[in-house]
């Protein structure tokens, strides 16, 4: 018999100084429990994460108690919910996408319309700008990963994407994700 874990999702948010992921990780372990998928980031002059928790309903429970503490040291705001196993849906196909394109207002709404007009999930996506070399022309990347539907005929839909990527001047790649 498997006994379900039990996940606390913490998110933080505040301006950035040396010291916070330090500081966050020795408090959740300190309470028993152990960071088991993050992502972290400085976003402009502030310190971004989303954390998930494992342990059990009482260290978890520690956890949440510690964070108003955490809130005051660190000068962040923490939001905590809790959470449960990820249901994995056997029928998607883990795919890759990474787009680049000359900086311009729109590029995630219209990838994420394309893959939800299709019911495709987007699970993980990083954005991010940089000046091109040589040039210094203002540019823009997405990397996502989605889940596609095992049913969905993949040559059909490279080629309804690389066609909609092109007529937004988008240069893109969708490809398996390697493990």
């Amino acid at each position: 018999m498997t006994t379900q874990k039990t996940f606390l999702v913490i998110s933080a948010l505040g301006e950035d100084h040396p010291g916070i992921v330090d500081r966050l990780s020795k408090a959740i372990l300190d309470q028993g429990c152990s960071i088991e998928d993050s992502r972290m980031t400085v976003l402009g002059g502030d310190f971004a994460a989303i954390l998930l928790i494992e342990g059990k309903w009482n260290t978890l429970a520690k956890v949440e108690n510690v964070i108003p503490e955490l809130e005051r040291q660190l000068k962040l705001t923490i939001t905590c919910k809790r959470t449960g196993e990820r249901e994995r849906g056997g029928n998607n196909i883990p795919y890759a996408v990474d787009v680049v394109a000359m900086d311009h207002p729109g590029i995630v709404h219209n990838l994420a319309g394309f893959f939800s007009d299709r019911g495709i999930n987007i699970e993980d996506m990083a954005t991010n700008t940089y000046a091109a070399a040589h040039t210094g022309t203002p540019m823009f990347a997405v990397h996502m990963t989605v889940g596609i539907p095992a049913d969905t005929h993949i040559a059909t839909l490279r080629e309804e994407f690389m066609d909609y990527c092109d007529g937004l001047n988008l240069d893109a790649v969708l490809e398996p994700l390697k493990a």
